[in-house]
């Protein structure tokens, strides 16, 4: 086994999709394509969002597809490492909502990415006083941002990124939990933990790579590589949704799609066969490349054929 390790992170919040299947299968084939080791992570700090069953179900999707792995953890069982975590980083209780932190800022930027100021900075002495200014709120933990920040990695897939984050961000949201378990801070720290070495997700979270790779700065550590791949959209060029028609897996298993339709499906989109048919995701290891993945997003159009 080569020293690669990559991840998969599922979340409960809903059903395995289409979607998320095809950026797994680029993450899956990457590691094994390297001989690495791959990590199934369940990403279920989302509790209000989060689906009863959807877990266990996405698990049960996930192998029924060909996916395996090697090593499987919980985020809600890892609480007090992100308690220790949080306690290494320059951060501070936010008492300000997303309105307030909207008009706060002196001209618009790009994306849903918002400004902010730095307006809690020095302004409570811990959590509690925070989270007894805003009652029935809940205060959110953010990174301080020394000004002149600027961020510049290659994305193997994107290329180049650069992002002045003092500029552009400010002061960003780490998680509006006490013990710091929520999606930027737990994400970037059990990649670290974990060893991961390459991150393979989708497009949608390249605006998150800039924080996480300061979050991983200031732990001492360098963070993992990344790679960003397109996502599946519908004809209307928007994300999978309800509105583009059913395409949760377990409906697919329902339905009597076989799993190797589903993959072929994913690697004629990838460019590793040359038109959609049946073959296994094992199959696909030794025809998996990055270079033939379109860089342009996926339609899907309601048919694996």
């Amino acid at each position: 086994m080569s020293s690669y390790v990559g991840r998969l992170a599922p979340s409960p919040t809903g059903a395995l999709h289409l979607g998320n299947v095809r950026t797994f299968a680029v993450a899956w084939l990457r590691a094994r394509a390297c001989g690495g080791k791959v990590i199934l992570r369940m990403e279920d700090l989302d509790h209000p969002r989060d689906k009863p069953g959807a877990a266990a179900q996405a698990l049960d999707d996930m192998r029924w597809l060909g996916f395996d792995w090697d090593e499987e953890y919980v985020q809600s069982e890892r609480r007090p490492f992100y308690r220790a975590t949080l306690a290494r980083l320059p951060a501070y209780p936010c008492i300000c909502s997303r309105r307030d932190v909207e008009s706060a800022q002196s001209a618009p930027h790009a994306g849903e990415q918002l400004f902010y100021p730095g307006t809690c900075r020095d302004r409570f002495a811990n959590w509690d006083e925070a989270a007894s200014a805003c009652a029935p709120r809940t205060p959110c933990w953010r990174f301080r941002v020394s000004p002149g920040t600027v961020i510049r990695f290659t994305d193997v897939f994107a290329g180049l990124v650069k992002q002045d984050v003092s500029a552009s961000l400010g002061d960003f949201p780490l998680a509006r939990d006490r013990d710091g378990a929520g999606y930027t801070l737990a994400a970037t720290a059990d990649d670290l933990a974990m060893g991961v070495t390459e991150v393979v997700r989708g497009d949608d979270l390249l605006p998150a790579t800039p924080p996480q790779i300061l979050i991983a700065r200031a732990l001492g550590r360098d963070p993992p590589a990344f790679c960003h791949i397109p996502l599946v959209v519908g004809p209307d060029g928007r994300r999978l949704a309800k509105r583009h028609g059913d395409t949760r897996i377990e409906s697919f298993r329902a339905a009597g799609v076989a799993p190797e339709a589903i993959i072929g499906w994913i690697a004629a989109t990838c460019g590793w066969i040359d038109k959609s048919r049946p073959i296994s995701l094992a199959g696909l290891i030794s025809r998996f490349s990055l270079e033939t993945i379109p860089h342009a997003a996926i339609v899907w159009r309601g048919s694996f054929t």
